[in-house]
């Protein structure tokens, strides 16, 4: 425990990097994921089980929050810690992201951006300062710069003028954000997949001397040969001794590709979704319990799991409860996604620092290739 924000690595393997962000409400171990408890809670799991997967920090978002039960509430009832029984490290995010893809008739300027909620139409206004504002009600320990993120495709000028609109918004909330002793602000790089507007993006983030940096609106439906291009042309203008945080990524593979270019932390609801949706991320690759093939196979999932959801039950079972629509099935289901995700991370650690990362992410991926033998075979 440290009383201030800390980042340090401890080894690299390649541009792969192994450290650990230290804060007052915790260590968290990098590369990591961070499973996105977008309004207070990690849809289908209890908060006890995704520490005991081994998740350092979880995520929260401005958007969902500041519109039910509202930031304000959350503070009366002691922070989004204690309101959620998460006593651990949280990273929020500004809430940008949802505003432009989820409100009805936004309005931007300069200023901010106005909307109607997607829950009850009421109006609402976030601006740079706002959202600092209510990361601060909810007390999280990792908050990120309001940003305006593009739908891509879009003409080069939309992309530049947002990329440049959201400088000056970092620059507004680092200055709201002041001086938050053990908490830290990031700011966030955009340009969509034009490499001159994303590097002239992390320059201007870095000029600010933030405590760490993420890269925004990549995941967003682009080719990953794209989104790892624009991170090789990326990543190295950043500061080497600050986290690197990925935003929305991904798939199994987008993390160990994006590893391998020096990504520290990454979040996605890819995991929570898909078990909800009967789908399994395993070291055999994805296994999809809705087919017909499933329905009387009785081997668990994996058998040499440490998770009881991926062990105990057979795949007739959780074929059964997906096709029965049961809840229980995606709870299931998402207790071991998550559980593979934080193997995968607790795997690539121990790769990074035994200086075997290449060799761990290409037996992996021939896991994966050579996918799962059917049942009695």
């Amino acid at each position: 425990m440290t009383d201030h924000f800390t980042f340090h690595l401890i080894a690299t393997d390649g541009k792969a990097r192994r450290g650990e962000v230290s804060m007052p409400r915790g260590t968290v171990r990098t590369p990591a994921f961070m499973p996105v408890g977008t309004a207070g809670t990690v849809k289908a799991m209890y908060l006890e089980q995704v520490r005991e997967l081994g998740a350092d920090i979880i995520l929260g978002n401005v958007y969902h929050l500041m519109l039910r039960p509202g930031a304000e509430r959350v503070a009366k009832l002691g922070g989004l810690h204690d309101f959620a029984r998460w006593p651990y490290p949280i990273l929020t995010d500004s809430g940008g992201f949802q505003v432009m893809s989820l409100a009805a008739l936004r309005k931007l300027d300069e200023k901010g951006v106005t909307f109607r909620s997607h829950v009850d139409g009421s109006v609402h206004s976030l601006t740079p300062e706002r959202s600092i504002e209510i990361q601060g009600l909810l007390d999280s320990d990792i908050q990120m710069q309001l940003d305006e993120c593009v739908r891509l495709p879009a003409e080069r000028a939309e992309v530049e003028r947002a990329m440049e609109m959201s400088l000056r918004w970092a620059e507004r909330c680092k200055a709201a954000f002041g001086d938050q002793p053990g908490k830290a602000m990031f700011g966030i790089v955009q340009g969509g997949t034009e490499v001159d507007l994303r590097q002239r993006s992390a320059q201007g983030l870095a000029a600010l001397d933030l405590k760490g940096y993420a890269v925004g609106g990549l995941a967003v439906g682009e080719p990953q040969d794209v989104m790892l291009a624009t991170l090789d042309e990326t990543l190295p203008v950043l500061p080497t001794e600050k986290p690197r945080y990925l935003m929305g990524v991904g798939t199994p593979d987008d993390i160990l590709k994006s590893v391998a270019r020096g990504i520290d932390m990454f979040d996605c609801v890819m995991p929570t979704r898909a078990g909800r949706h009967g789908l399994a991320y395993t070291r055999f690759g994805k296994i999809n319990l809705k087919n017909a093939r499933h329905a009387e196979d009785p081997r668990p999932l994996d058998e040499t799991s440490d998770c009881p959801a991926t062990r105990d039950y057979s795949r007739a079972y959780l074929h059964h409860l997906v096709r029965s629509d049961e809840s229980l099935g995606g709870m299931l289901l998402t207790w071991n996604n998550l559980a593979y995700y934080q193997s995968l991370m607790a795997g690539i650690r121990g790769a990074i620092e035994a200086g075997r990362f290449e060799d761990f992410a290409a037996e992996t991926q021939d896991g994966w290739a050579r996918g799962d033998l059917p049942a009695h075979a």
